[in-house]
């Protein structure tokens, strides 16, 4: 009987340890904080210094993943300020086709195929100053997802597998569908196949381009799942690099209208140009650059309204909400500035 208390009391003093040290690691790992770097500078100079903030270098093949804009918008990045950056790490700028036509009157905008979307990314002056790949030019491959609730795989191009290491180099907008663009869209929507942004947008329920169901209550008609889709397709980019090389975040906060880079013509830019951000978590970066948007005061020259109501119109900071759940980074962050 002895032996049984002694061997009960003990279980018990183990479990009792356990559970404290279990405790204390929960405790711990919900006070780990993000650290976003940011500088005030947007320009060459400023992007390859918040880059180098970051401590990260680059390995193997990198590729450079950012939206050269659609046919008529001008808030693109453009290539003299990304040129530096690119140089430094000798990447290549990716990209892939969209899902859909800029309309009939704008068929020498449209980005839905690879011939008229190299003509794009040609008149928007990246070729021939950089190296530019189309990564659904050729096909498309999938790639697993941990978080299985809408989408079962996400669908990437395959020249994806390309490249070891990743930067992804936002430009941080609104979007009429998303509410806001920022890393997370970028990592999914932006390396989504064609077929890959079907998925996305419909929430796992179009796997194959129906253009006739382009845009109908089908392909639109869940709005959550789209955006927790979002965050389940770019995590999927996330561990498919981490498992190479490495991924890092750059968001540049310019030129913000409340359309995305992909509307062939935007909304008015109301808001002054903030800096640029950069984190090697992209949950963190996005919520940081949301944040910024939300403490912006309304002057003549400055005005959040806009944008601020399109995020909560379409329910925005949720995809950063999902993306948290499913262990893809943090909300909490702390901002370390790089100016002198």
């Amino acid at each position: 009987m002895k032996t049984i208390a002694l061997f009960t009391f003990m279980a018990a003093t183990f479990m009792l340890v356990g559970c404290k040290q279990n405790t204390e690691s929960m405790k711990e790992k919900e006070s780990q904080e993000a650290t976003v770097y940011l500088t005030k500078d947007i320009s060459p100079e400023g992007l390859v210094n918040i880059y180098k903030a970051l401590g990260v270098p680059v390995k193997g093949r990198v590729a450079i993943k950012m939206s050269t804009g659609e046919g008529s918008n001008p808030n693109y990045l453009k290539p003299e300020l990304i040129k530096n950056l690119v140089l430094e790490v000798d990447g290549t700028i990716v990209e892939c086709n969209t899902a859909y036509s800029s309309g009939p009157d704008d068929l020498q905008d449209d980005r839905n195929n690879s011939e008229n979307h190299w003509k794009v990314i040609e008149r928007h002056g990246f070729t021939p100053t950089f190296k530019v790949d189309i990564m659904d030019e050729e096909g498309e491959m999938r790639i697993p997802v941990q978080d299985s609730t809408h989408i079962k795989y996400d669908i990437v191009g395959t020249h994806m597998a390309n490249y070891d290491f990743m930067i992804a180099l936002n430009h941080f907008k609104g979007h009429p569908m998303g509410g806001y663009g920022g890393a997370l869209k970028n990592l999914s929507i932006g390396c989504g196949s064609r077929n890959g942004k079907a998925y996305i947008h419909s929430a796992g329920k179009m796997e194959v381009l129906d253009m006739e169901k382009l845009w109908t209550p089908e392909f639109i008609g869940d709005q959550d799942g789209f955006l927790e889709s979002m965050a389940a397709a770019a995590q999927a980019v996330v561990d498919y690099f981490q498992k190479k090389e490495g991924i890092i975040y750059i968001s540049v906060m310019n030129n913000m209208s409340i359309d995305c880079d992909c509307v062939d013509h935007p909304e008015p830019v109301k808001l002054e140009d903030y800096g640029i951000l950069a984190s090697t978590d992209p949950v963190a970066l996005d919520q940081a650059c949301v944040d910024i948007i939300n403490q912006q005061k309304v002057t003549a020259t400055n005005d959040p309204t806009d944008l601020l109501n399109r995020i909560d119109q379409q329910h925005g900071v949720h995809t950063i909400e999902h993306a948290e759940a499913i262990g893809l980074g943090t909300r909490k962050y702390k901002l370390v500035s790089i100016d002198k």
